[in-house]
C-alpha cells in the first residue's frame, strides 16, 4: 500500500510538471568560477528592470545550476552573490512565452594588499553548510600526509585503538572517495588511505545525517573525501615530494594531472610511498592475584603504490560518458616481538615469556567504473547510472617462537612454534541508477533511484605446529570461510523551498540477504531481512547569515566481511583474535540540530543512538590466561554531543579556526549474563591559528585536546597534542615548500583500560606521533585545481577488512 502511494504521488508530480510546463516560462543558468567550476551554494538573484525590483532568490545546486518557474513576462537580468566573490550580474534579457536560459555567470575572488601582505579571498579551513562541515584541505599544512593522518584534523574525527576511525563516536562510518565508495574497511581501508597522499585531496565533507540516494550504511553518518580535478583546457595538475623523520625516516612522491581538450576530460594520479614506523603497546591483565605485563613492540616498514586513471567525454551536449580504473598496492614487514613478565602476589616474580614473530603481508585493490550522465532538458532532469566491479586481495604470513624462563634463571626453555598463512579474496560488482526530476512550475524536485550488488568472499587460514623437528599442520587452528551477500535496494525523495524554509525528506529501503560458511567446521550462517530509513532535512534561514537548520534519519552499519569470518589470529601466547559469523547488522537513529551564523556553528547538537552495536569484547580464560577479542553486538550505545565552532578573522593577516565540544557517552549491554553499563561526561578542544606574513609566508600553530570518553566497552583516557607548520610560496606562487612539526610534547597516545565481569586490563599504546616532515609541491600548466563531483555511491566495499 506505502509503495502505491509513494507511485501515485510521484505520477501526480509529473502530471503537476506537464501543466505548469504549458502555463509559465522558466529562467534557468549556471554559476562557475574562473576556472569554470560549478559553485554551489551561490545565490542567484532575479531583478526585475528597470527599478531591479528583487523578484525572487535560490541558492544555486551542487553543479552551480538555477532555475526560476512560472516568471511573468518582462523585461529581467539576474544577479549571482557568493561569500569571498565579487557578485557578478548578466545583460537584461526578455520573458515571453518560452524558457530563458542565461549564459553562465562567472564569479572572481576577492583580493586586497595591506602593507605588502597579500589576503585572498578565500573559503576558511573550516566550512559550515546547512547539511555537512566541508574541511578545505588546501587551507592546512599537511606536509608530508597521507590520507589517514589527515582525517585527524577533521572536526569530530578521531583514530583510537589499532587507528580504527571513530566519528561520533561511533566506528560505524561510512567512507567515500569522491561521493563513491573505498570499498575497504578495517586493515585494508587503512593500507590505502596511507598509500594517498594528502597533497591529491581538496576537501574532506562530514554528512552526519546523509540524503537517500546514499546507501543507509555507516550509523554514525558519511565521510567523503574529495580528490583535486581541474576542467581548465590543456594540461594541468600537481608534482610533489616529501620526507620526514620521527624515530625512523619516511619519504613519499606523487603526480595529479589532468589534460582536457574539447569533449574529453583526462585525469591520472600516482603516488608511492616509504614508511618506516613503529608502535610500542603496554598492556597489564590482572588474573586473580597474578599480575601479567606485556610490551609488545611492532616496527613495520611500508611500501606503498597508488594508481588512477580516467576519462570523460561529451558524446552531446547533454550526454556524458565516463571511466576510471583504480587501485593499489601495499607491502609491509614487520618484525614483531613481545615480552610478558608475571608476577604473583605482593609483586613476587613467577616468570616471563619473549615471543618473535617476524610477519609479511600484502593487500592489492583494483575497481574499475563506468558511469553515464544524461540531463534530459534544461530544466534539471537527469539520468545517471553507475557500475562498478572491484577485487580485493591479501595475504599475511607469521612465524610465532615463543621462549619461557624461570624468575631465577636467564636459560630459555622451547615454550611452542607456530606459523601461519592467511589469504583472502572479495570481490564486488554493483549497479545503480539514479533520476532526478525538477518539477516545473513549482519549488518542488523528486529523485528516486535503484541499486543491486552482490559481493563474494573467499579466505583461507593455514597453520603449522613444531613438532619432532619438522613443521606438521595443525587442524584445529586451520580453516577456510566463504561469504555471499546481494543488497538491493531502491529510494524516493522530495525536496522543495517555501519562503524562507527548505525541506528534504527520504526513504529508502534496502534487503539483504547473505550466506557465510565454514567448509571445515560446518558453521553454516544464513541471513535475509528488509528495512526501511527514512531521512529528513530542514533549514530555515531568518536572515541572510543566520540559519536553522534540523536533520534526522535511521542507519544501519553492516558487519565487514572479515569481521564474520571465525578465524582465530594471534598477537602473543597471551592475546588473540577471532571474527564472529553470528555478528548481526548495528542499527541507529540519529538526530542533529545546527545554528550558524556566517559559517560559523554557533549551536551544534547531535544525538546517535545505535543497537546491537558491534565493538570488540575481550573475553579471558583465568585457567589458560589467553585473552581473546571476539566482535560483539552490545545492547545500546548512546553518544550527545553539544558544540560549536567555526572559522574567525581576528584580523587581515591572522585567521583562528576553533571547535568546542560537550560530550556524553553510554554503553549498555549483557556480558556472560552480567549488566555491563559505561557512562562519560567529556569535552574535546582544538585551537589552529594561522599567520598570512609578508614574503608569502604563512605560520601555523594549533593544537587539540581530548578529555576521558568512552568508546564501546573501553575507558579511553585523555590526550592531546600540539604542531607547527611553516609554508613558503615560491616562483609567482608557482611552487609551494611546507615544513610542518607534529606533537611537539608527545602527548598524543591511545591510554585505555577495560573493567567488567574478571577482566581487569589497561592500555598504552603509543606510535610515532611526533616528526618533523618536509614537502615541495609544483604546479604543472595552469596550476589551479579544484574538488570535482562523481556520480554514484555504494556500501559494500567499505566493509572488507584484514
Amino acid at each position: 500500500m506505502k509503495i502505491c502511494t509513494l507511485l501515485a504521488t510521484f505520477g501526480l508530480l509529473l502530471l503537476s510538471e506537464r501543466i505548469h510546463a504549458q502555463q509559465s516560462a522558466s529562467v534557468t543558468g549556471s554559476v562557475r568560477d574562473a576556472t569554470g567550476r560549478p559553485l554551489a551554494l551561490a545565490t542567484a538573484v532575479l531583478l526585475h528592470l528597470p527599478d531591479s525590483a528583487v523578484v525572487a532568490a535560490q541558492p544555486t545546486n551542487e553543479q552551480g545550476d538555477y532555475s526560476f518557474t512560472r516568471v511573468a513576462a518582462g523585461r529581467y537580468c539576474l544577479k549571482a552573490l557568493l561569500l569571498s566573490y565579487r557578485p557578478a550580474r548578466s545583460a537584461s534579457f526578455v520573458v515571453g512565452s518560452g524558457p530563458v536560459i542565461v549564459p553562465p555567470l562567472t564569479l572572481t575572488p576577492l583580493s586586497t594588499t595591506l602593507q605588502g601582505v597579500t589576503v585572498q579571498g578565500r573559503l576558511p579551513a573550516l566550512e559550515q553548510l546547512a547539511d555537512r562541515t566541508v574541511l578545505h584541505v588546501d587551507r592546512l599544512n599537511t606536509a608530508g600526509d597521507n590520507a589517514l593522518e589527515v582525517l585527524r584534523k577533521a572536526p569530530g574525527i578521531q583514530l583510537y585503538k589499532d587507528e580504527n576511525i571513530v566519528y561520533r563516536g561511533s566506528t560505524g562510518v561510512l567512507i567515500l572517495l569522491d561521493g563513491k565508495q573505498t570499498y575497504m574497511s578495517g586493515e585494508a581501508l587503512k593500507a590505502y588511505l596511507k598509500s594517498l597522499p594528502a597533497s591529491a585531496i581538496s576537501q574532506l565533507e562530514l554528512l552526519p545525517n546523509p540524503p537517500a540516494s546514499l546507501d543507509a550504511a555507516g550509523t554514525a553518518g558519511v565521510l567523503n573525501i574529495r580528490l583535486k580535478r581541474t576542467q581548465r583546457p590543456g594540461l594541468s595538475g600537481t608534482a610533489t615530494v616529501a620526507g620526514g623523520y620521527g624515530r625512523y625516516e619516511k619519504a613519499s612522491g606523487s603526480t595529479n594531472l589532468h589534460y582536457n581538450v574539447g569533449k574529453v576530460r583526462l585525469f591520472a594520479r600516482l603516488s608511492t610511498g616509504r614508511s618506516n614506523s613503529f608502535n610500542r603497546l603496554v598492556q597489564v591483565r590482572h588474573i586473580r592475584d597474578t599480575v601479567y605485563r606485556q610490551v609488545n613492540y611492532w616496527h613495520p616498514l611500508g611500501h606503498s603504490v597508488n594508481y588512477a586513471v580516467g576519462a570523460e567525454v561529451a558524446l552531446t551536449p547533454r550526454q556524458t560518458l565516463g571511466g576510471q580504473v583504480r587501485g593499489s598496492r601495499y607491502t609491509e614487514t614487520a618484525p614483531t616481538t613481545s615480552e610478558t613478565i608475571i608476577t604473583g602476589a605482593a609483586g613476587q616474580p613467577v616468570g616471563r615469556l619473549q615471543m618473535d614473530n617476524p610477519q609479511a603481508s600484502r593487500s592489492d585493490n583494483a575497481g574499475l567504473n563506468l558511469n553515464y550522465r544524461f540531463a534530459l532538458d534544461t530544466l534539471g532532469r537527469e539520468l545517471s547510472a553507475d557500475v562498478d566491479y572491484v577485487r580485493y586481495t591479501s595475504s599475511a604470513d607469521q612465524t610465532f617462537t615463543n621462549l619461557a624462563f624461570t624468575p631465577l634463571s636467564d636459560v630459555a626453555r622451547d615454550a611452542g612454534r607456530l606459523r601461519s598463512a592467511e589469504s583472502s579474496a572479495v570481490t564486488v560488482r554493483a549497479a545503480k541508477v539514479d533520476y532526478l526530476h525538477p518539477v516545473a512550475g513549482t519549488t518542488w524536485r523528486a529523485e528516486t533511484g535503484a541499486k543491486v550488488s552482490w559481493v563474494t568472499t573467499r579466505s583461507a587460514l593455514a597453520f603449522d605446529t613444531f613438532a619432532g623437528d619438522i613443521w606438521q599442520p595443525d587442524p584445529l587452528r586451520t580453516n577456510e570461510f566463504e561469504y555471499n551477500e546481494t543488497i538491493t535496494a531502491a529510494y524516493l525523495s522530495l525536496s522543495t523551498t517555501l519562503g524562507k524554509l527548505r525541506l528534504k525528506g527520504g526513504l529508502r529501503g534496502e534487503h539483504t540477504h547473505s550466506v557465510g560458511a565454514s567448509p571445515i567446521t560446518g558453521q553454516r550462517v544464513r541471513r535475509d531481512y528488509a528495512q526501511l530509513f527514512p531521512s529528513l532535512f530542514a533549514i530555515y534561514k531568518f536572515s541572510e547569515h543566520d540559519q536553522v537548520g534540523v536533520s534526522g534519519s535511521r542507519r544501519i552499519t553492516r558487519p565487514n566481511y572479515q569481521s564474520l569470518n571465525p578465524f582465530l589470529s594471534y598477537t602473543d601466547a597471551y592475546t588473540a583474535h577471532q571474527g564472529n559469523p553470528y555478528l548481526a547488522p548495528s542499527l541507529a537513529m540519529s538526530a542533529v540540530l545546527t545554528y550558524t551564523h556566517r559559517n560559523f556553528q554557533v549551536l551544534g547538537l547531535s544525538y546517535l543512538r545505535a543497537t546491537n552495536g558491534i565493538n570488540d569484547v575481550v573475553y579471558q580464560n583465568d585457567e589458560t590466561k589467553v585473552s581473546t577479542s571476539i566482535e560483539q553486538n552490545l545492547a545500546q550505545a548512546t553518544t550527545l554531543i553539544l558544540s560549536c565552532g567555526g572559522h574567525s578573522d581576528v584580523t587581515k593577516w591572522w585567521g583562528v579556526d576553533n571547535q568546542l565540544a560537550g560530550s556524553y557517552a553510554q554503553t549498555h549491554t549483557q556480558m556472560e549474563g552480567q549488566p555491563v553499563r559505561l557512562a562519560q561526561f567529556g569535552w574535546s578542544a582544538s585551537s589552529d591559528h594561522t599567520f598570512t606574513l609578508p614574503r608569502h609566508f604563512l605560520l601555523t600553530v594549533g593544537g587539540n585536546y581530548r578529555s576521558p570518553t568512552v568508546q564501546g566497552l573501553y575507558y579511553v583516557r585523555a590526550n592531546g597534542s600540539l604542531n607547527l607548520g611553516l609554508k613558503k610560496q615560491l616562483w609567482q606562487e608557482r611552487a609551494t615548500l611546507s615544513l610542518r612539526l607534529t606533537d611537539l610534547f608527545y602527548t598524543d597516545q591511545w591510554r585505555s583500560y577495560l573493567r567488567y565481569n574478571n577482566v581487569n586490563m589497561t592500555w598504552n599504546n603509543q606510535y610515532e606521533s611526533r616528526k618533523v616532515l618536509v614537502s615541495f609541491t609544483w604546479k604543472i600548466g595552469n596550476g589551479k585545481v579544484m574538488s570535482r563531483r562523481t556520480a554514484g555511491s555504494q556500501e559494500e566495499e567499505n566493509r572488507v577488512s584484514n
